[in-house]
C-alpha cells in the first residue's frame, strides 16, 4: 500500500475514516467497512487493489433513521494486510479521535477526497449554495484539512468543537467549495460515484449579480491582544492597531472577563 499512490492514499483515507480493525485470539483480527449498498461498487474496486483474499457480504437491519437498511461489508483478515494498515496510522478499536494523517509521504488530495466521502458532505444547501464539509472527532485530521484547503482556496477556517457532541464540523460554501471540490474530485478519481457526481455539479452555480463577496475575517494575534490588554482602552486601541472601536471593546471584554485566553507572557 503505496500511499504515494493516488488510488491507495484514498482507500486508507477511506479505511481510517469508516474502517474497523479489530483483535481477536492470538494473531486473528479483522478489517472491515460497512456502508450502504448502493455503493458497493466502491468496495468492490478495494478489493481489486488488495494483493490478499477479502471478502463482501450484505445484509438488511434496522437504523435509527429506517427500519430495512442493506449495506455492504468488506472484510480483510490477513495479519500482514492489518500489520500494514496499523503501521500507517489506522489504530485498533476506538479510533475517531485519535486517527491523523499518515506518517510518510502520501498523496494529500486523494488521502482527503477518501476521508470526505466517508465523513464528508459534498452537494447543495437548501439556500442552493454548493458546499463541501467534514464531521471529525479528530483534532489532526481537520487540522490538516483546513491548512490544505487554504492553500487550495485562501480561505481560513478556525477549528472549534461543537458543544452538543464534541466534533469538529468543517465547512466551505460557494466559490471556496467549488474550488476544493474541483480539486479533490478530479477526472477518473477513485471516489464513491454518487459524491463524484455531486462534486461536479458544483461548477454550475454563479454568484448572482447582487451577492455581494463577504471579506474574509481578519483574525486576533497575540500580540494584538497584548496591546489591547497594555492599554485597556478600546478607542486607543482601535486607532493603534487600525480596527473598530466596537470590536476592540468586544475582545478586551472577552480577554478580561476570561472568555479567551490571556495571551502567552502575560
Amino acid at each position: 500500500m503505496d500511499l504515494t499512490v493516488p488510488e491507495y492514499a484514498y482507500m486508507f483515507g477511506f479505511l481510517q475514516a469508516d474502517g474497523h480493525l479489530s483483535r481477536g485470539a492470538g494473531q486473528k483480527g479483522r478489517l472491515t467497512v460497512e456502508i450502504s449498498a448502493r455503493d458497493i461498487a466502491l468496495l468492490r474496486k478495494f478489493q481489486k487493489l488488495t494483493p490478499y483474499y477479502s471478502s463482501i457480504t450484505e445484509r438488511i437491519r434496522s437504523t435509527n433513521f429506517t427500519e430495512r437498511h442493506t449495506s455492504a461489508t468488506w472484510s480483510l483478515c490477513s495479519l500482514d494486510a492489518r500489520i500494514k494498515i496499523n503501521e500507517l496510522g489506522l489504530p485498533y478499536g476506538r479510533k475517531s479521535m485519535t486517527i491523523a494523517p499518515p506518517r510518510g509521504g502520501f498523496s494529500p488530495r486523494d488521502y482527503l477526497r477518501g476521508i470526505i466521502d466517508a465523513d464528508g458532505s459534498v452537494g447543495y444547501t437548501r439556500q442552493g449554495f454548493p458546499f463541501v464539509s467534514l464531521t471529525t472527532a479528530s483534532t489532526a485530521i481537520a487540522s490538516y484539512l483546513c491548512s490544505y484547503a487554504q492553500q487550495v482556496t485562501g480561505a481560513k477556517r478556525t477549528l472549534k468543537r461543537n458543544a452538543r457532541d464534541g466534533v469538529y464540523n468543517v465547512l466551505y460554501t460557494k466559490e471556496n467549495a467549488q474550488g476544493l471540490s474541483a480539486d479533490l474530485y478530479y477526472e477518473d478519481c477513485l471516489s464513491l460515484e454518487r459524491k463524484k457526481i455531486a462534486a461536479d455539479s458544483l461548477t454550475a452555480w454563479i454568484r448572482p449579480a447582487g451577492m455581494r463577496v463577504a471579506p474574509e475575517r481578519r483574525r486576533w494575534s497575540e500580540q494584538e491582544d497584548r496591546v489591547l490588554l497594555r492599554l485597556n482602552n478600546h478607542a486607543q486601541a482601535a486607532k493603534e492597531l487600525g480596527r473598530t472601536e466596537k470590536s476592540c471593546c468586544i475582545r478586551l471584554w472577552r480577554l478580561q472577563t476570561k472568555k479567551l485566553p490571556l495571551p502567552s507572557g502575560r
